[in-house]
């Protein structure tokens, strides 16, 4: 299934003269390949696998049993903001015996978007430990998904042990109003972030 915002303008227009790498992590099946695609105004690059009976030691399913692909490598999408300004998304798969690639993906990373999971909150330390290994500043999203419990931010913040000035926000990564907001506030972030930075 092709983007919401796919479109015949594969090629940038020449007004363009920045682009951001800007990543997309978070766990196994926490969303990413979703957020990507319902984001990225081109058909986004997909590298999923089916799930295989080899992998099912390895995958754990729990909390997502209808759960039937994967990703083996990256998604990459594009949504240009302005006329001179195009973000470049990078979706890391969520498997811990990817970590070699989520390193080799921080390289030029302006900031990352990690999604989470109220059902498995727990998940998401590997890869918030490693964006801030590599210093990838970063804003936590958490995926609504319709059978997970709600918590209020104060507790999520708490158990995720965020920083004050860490963004929090809710989304669906199905919407599109909904992702946008997310990245936005990621993007306000890493804006205010640049201006705090001695000249």
């Amino acid at each position: 299934m092709g983007s919401a915002l796919a479109s015949d303008h594969v090629y940038l227009p020449d007004t363009v003269s920045t682009a951001a790498k800007i990543l997309v992590v978070g766990h196994f099946a926490v969303g990413k390949t979703t957020f990507v695609g319902t984001l990225s105004e081109i058909r986004p690059l997909r590298t999923e696998e089916t799930l295989s009976e080899a992998g099912a030691h390895i995958d754990d399913l729990a909390g997502v049993p209808q759960k039937t692909t994967t990703t083996v490598a990256m998604d990459f999408g594009r949504l240009t903001l302005s006329e001179e300004l195009v973000l470049y998304l990078f979706g890391a798969p969520g498997q811990k015996r990817f970590t070699r690639l989520w390193r080799d993906m921080t390289h030029g990373a302006l900031g990352a978007l990690v999604l989470a999971d109220t059902r498995r909150l727990d998940q998401s330390f590997d890869v918030m430990g490693l964006l801030e290994e590599h210093a990838v500043p970063y804003a936590v999203a958490v995926n609504r998904f319709d059978d997970a419990p709600s918590y209020p931010d104060a507790e999520i913040r708490e158990a995720l042990d965020l920083l004050p000035e860490t963004p929090l926000v809710t989304c669906d990564a199905r919407d599109r109003i909904s992702s946008t907001h997310a990245l936005i506030a990621l993007v306000q972030y890493l804006q205010t972030r640049l201006a705090q930075e001695p000249m």
